[in-house]
């Protein structure tokens, strides 16, 4: 079981002079999941490297159980801190790949030609794909034929429109997740506001916020041990 793990790059949260990144939990509790399942796991992202965290996510009320494992696990900072560049992963190489979330993705990820190579390979190959929270956004132009996107048809979730309000950033974010999925012709629904809610359609599998990256995770896991 090898999963292929994608980390935004992206550290800025528009021209607000925030920073962003990746969301910690929506990373630690599905790494957790899949090592815990026995998988091998690769970390990327589009720099290489260390990835930025979101700040918020490391704020004490955002901690959880996997988040206080991870900063005790000197192997799991270590692989987070040297990810590879998505231009030296191949997808044929892993069982499926796995997208977790933040705002970083809405700006990097999203228009990655890597990214989205990665993404359309992964579906040629019948590989799973699993993204949690905002994360779906690298779905954004990801064409499997002309004119029809990955999500087109599909059912999923995401970071829903009355979350992103809840925040206070609908006006910083460059689209509304929600709103992009329905555009691209997915069948979108969602659970209520921060609880846990899992999509899965064929081989795509979407969580809608941080409760819900276990759940993501674990249906990633279900995917592949029925395989």
């Amino acid at each position: 079981m090898k999963i292929l793990m994608i980390l935004t790059s992206h550290d800025q949260m528009g021209d607000t002079g925030h920073k962003t990144g990746f969301w910690l939990e929506e990373f630690t509790t599905p790494y957790y999941v899949f090592r815990d399942a026995g998988a091998d796991i690769t970390i990327a992202s589009p720099k290489g490297g260390k990835p930025p965290v979101d700040p918020n996510s490391e704020a004490e009320d955002a901690l959880t159980e996997t988040t206080r494992r991870f900063q005790a696990d000197a192997h799991a900072k270590e692989a987070l801190a040297s990810t590879k560049k998505l231009s030296d992963v191949d997808m044929n190489g892993f069982d499926a790949v796995f997208y977790p979330g933040g705002h970083g993705p809405l700006w990097d990820l999203v228009n990655d030609e890597k990214s989205i190579a990665l993404i359309k390979a992964a579906y040629e190959q019948g590989k799973i794909i699993g993204a949690v929270c905002h994360a779906p956004a690298a779905f954004k132009n990801v064409e499997i034929k002309p004119g029809q996107n990955l999500v087109g048809g599909r059912k999923v979730t995401g970071f829903s429109n009355s979350e992103e309000e809840a925040v206070g950033l609908t006006k910083i974010v460059p689209f509304l997740l929600e709103d992009m999925l329905k555009e691209n012709t997915a069948t979108y629904s969602r659970g209520d506001d921060w609880a846990p809610y899992i999509v899965v359609d064929g081989k795509l599998n979407t969580g809608q916020n941080p409760a819900s990256s276990e759940g993501a995770a674990k249906a990633v896991v279900q995917a592949l041990q029925e395989e």
